[in-house]
């Protein structure tokens, strides 16, 4: 009898256990859910993750003009704070490990979901390319390859400021590099535009960054229409294939096909990438060009602000423009993004000393000197010798 009732009474510790544990871990998950949104969380920031989403659906679809009444149910986002968490929910989904954000889609709709893991180094980059794929593939299931990977990219400078509950947005350029390298190598436009999965050509990703970038920013009016007009013949109930072949005949009855290719090889070629306006600003400042050379250091500052080139150069322009104060920032910025310190200080030294601050700048001509005695001892000691005469 005493064994039966301490059997007993063990079995309701468990319970009580259990149903504790339970209990916590409820409390633990949130929900919430909008119009468009239906997000879980393990984390209290779900309302966070909320707003950043509605905030690029709104972004999305101020371009696409889709309507938002078509939607059957709100998109399921599930986000996780634990990497442990998010790894075997996501591999037991797609039976691999995708870091950051992954948008998982079935045919049930009502098994789609965005999977987000908070706060990981990857989810900056992967987030708001996946939430782009999530909101097309709720409206278009099936969309042609390249609006789908293309857009993504575009979209995927979008960045969320938690601090302003805002977007900010700079123009993705690194594709263009690679785009303009394959030179006569790269494919006629059609094979890209009617291109299906599993059968995309090389390059892929990039072609189709390259075909939005100029539907987007080529300034014919044509095709600013035309991509007006191909938002509204993609069809919700079409494979990827159908919506291609139609969007391509869209196409072909607002331009032909040599002034298409035309338009768009003209437009590639008047793009820059970062290293062409770099070498176009050493030209023009060996050329004694001074505003050509600004005009190209500032564009390839502008794609890539964390690249300390520019920065360096804006600093040689405003010294040669007896504009000290702001050469010593652009060097500063120089120095942050990586410049070598010795070529750097160097230059802050003679900054320094062209505005009066001596000892300053003997500072930064030895640290110099010390950082590279073979470029810059003779020359610092001598430039410090006549400081402190």
């Amino acid at each position: 009898m005493k064994e039966r009732l301490k059997c007993e009474r063990l079995k309701l510790v468990f319970l009580i256990l259990f149903l504790f544990a339970a209990l916590t871990l409820s409390a633990q998950i949130r929900e919430i859910k909008t119009a468009f949104y239906h997000v879980v969380s393990n984390d209290a920031d779900a309302s966070v993750v909320l707003r950043e989403l509605e905030l690029r659906f709104d972004a999305y679809n101020q371009m696409f003009g889709f309507d938002t009444a078509a939607l059957d149910a709100p998109l399921r986002v599930r986000a996780f704070k634990n990497k442990e968490d998010y790894d075997a929910y996501v591999l037991a989904r797609l039976g691999s490990i995708q870091s950051g954000a992954v948008y998982l889609h079935y045919n049930q709709q009502d098994r789609r979901e965005l999977v987000i893991h908070r706060g990981s180094p990857e989810e900056a980059s992967a987030l708001p390319y996946q939430t782009f794929i999530q909101f097309l593939r709720a409206f278009v299931p099936n969309p042609p390859a390249w609006i789908r990977d293309g857009f993504a990219i575009f979209f995927s400078s979008l960045r969320f400021e938690p601090g302003t509950d805002t977007l900010g947005y700079t123009e993705n350029l690194a594709w263009l590099e690679p785009v303009k390298s394959l030179g006569d190598k790269a494919p006629p436009l059609e094979p890209v535009l009617l291109a299906d999965d599993p059968d995309l050509p090389d390059q892929f990703q990039p072609l189709a960054w390259s075909v939005v970038s100029f539907f987007l920013n080529s300034g014919i009016d044509i095709y600013t229409r035309t991509l007006t007009e191909i938002f509204m013949t993609l069809d919700p109930a079409a494979s990827a294939g159908a919506n291609a072949e139609a969007v391509m005949r869209r196409i072909n009855l607002r331009t032909d096909r040599e002034t298409f290719h035309r338009d768009y090889r003209s437009y590639l070629a008047g793009r820059k990438t970062f290293a062409e306006l770099l070498r176009d600003g050493q030209t023009a400042y060996t050329q004694k060009d001074a505003a050509a050379a600004e005009l190209s250091f500032r564009e390839a500052g502008n794609l890539n602000p964390a690249h300390y080139a520019p920065y360096y150069y804006l600093g040689l322009l405003a010294y040669e423009r007896q504009e000290y104060s702001v050469a010593e920032a652009y060097y500063r910025l120089a120095l942050q993004y990586g410049a070598d310190p010795a070529l750097v200080n160097f230059a802050q030294g003679l900054n320094a000393a062209m505005a009066g601050r001596r000892e300053e700048a003997a500072r930064f001509l030895e640290d110099a000197a010390k950082a590279s005695p073979a470029r810059y001892r003779q020359r610092s000691d001598e430039i410090i010798q006549n400081l402190r005469k």
